[in-house]
């Protein structure tokens, strides 16, 4: 799923990120989640292609990487109440250069520009969620994922423990009306009553208030909502991981060519998760696991 996707969710579904009582309110549960990430806390599955261990970028040297983002999508980029730049792919960016030994400059763009700069060589590497469709592929390549979408049930809390899909025959499911996972429910699991709702925060709300069974959808926006409603519900059941219906994931764009910066990227992200960097920024700014 491209980020302007996950904005057009996030615009609607997350109000509690805007404004400054919305900063309040969202910097206090994530410290919250902070405190009760042991019951959530789950490390990311391996994503990284194994190959890419060969791929020392001392091969062709990288003498810097000039990473662009965007800084108004928390909490993958964003800028904190001093205007400091920060967020997961901010980290992330920054310990791949760590890792690669290469000097490193991060630069926020708007939205709607950053992929031009990219084509137009005012830096080396995207970090910003870009689609990566056929026609985006046709000017950037990208790097391995670090960051898949895996779909999820919701239930209330004491619902979670005794969870089984494949007892939800008779039980109603909320789900967005239009979405890919709306249609996973539809082809795997036909048995099941479908509930449809404009947004996953309604379908999400049908939850607690019991007005359904359980929901299923985006792990990553529904791990947002259970920041703010950790009393109520949890995640339920496995991780369902199908790039082909949600989405391939997270990665990072460079332009076509660019394999030197590619391979030392990729070879980061192999060493970060090894050496278990990656786990611990995906804990840091995802509280509540979705995986």
């Amino acid at each position: 799923m491209d980020e302007l996707a996950m904005r057009e969710e996030f615009d609607v579904n997350t109000p509690p990120i805007k404004g400054k009582a919305g900063w309040g309110r969202w910097l206090c549960a994530l410290v919250f989640a902070l405190l009760a990430a042991p019951a959530f806390a789950q490390a990311l599955p391996y994503h990284a292609d194994p190959s890419a261990r060969e791929m020392s970028p001392t091969l062709t040297p990288v003498p810097a990487i000039r990473f662009l983002t965007t800084a108004d999508f928390p909490p993958f980029n964003f800028r904190d109440a001093s205007g400091e730049l920060i967020g997961f792919n901010v980290d992330l960016a920054r310990n791949i250069c760590t890792e690669a030994n290469v000097a490193c400059t991060i630069q926020a763009w708007p939205w709607e520009q950053a992929a031009s700069a990219l084509s137009d060589s005012q830096g080396d590497a995207l970090i910003a969620g870009l689609d990566m469709s056929a026609e985006n592929g046709e000017k950037f390549d990208f790097s391995a994922v670090y960051l898949a979408l895996p779909g999820r049930f919701v239930t209330r809390l004491g619902d979670v423990e005794a969870f089984d899909p494949d007892a939800l025959a008779g039980k109603t499911v909320a789900v967005r009306t239009g979405s890919a996972h709306e249609a996973f429910m539809k082809r795997y699991l036909p048995d099941v009553a479908l509930r449809g709702f404009a947004t996953e925060l309604e379908a999400l709300a049908a939850v607690e208030d019991i007005a359904v069974d359980a929901f299923f959808g985006d792990g990553m926006r529904a791990s947002f909502w259970l920041n703010d409603n950790l009393d109520c519900c949890g995640f339920a059941g496995e991780p369902y991981f199908r790039p082909a219906m949600f989405g391939e994931g997270l990665s990072i764009a460079v332009p076509a060519g660019s394999d030197s910066i590619r391979h030392a990227i990729d070879w980061a992200l192999i060493k970060l998760k090894d050496n278990g960097t990656l786990d611990e920024l995906y804990l840091r700014w995802f509280p509540v696991g979705f995986y």
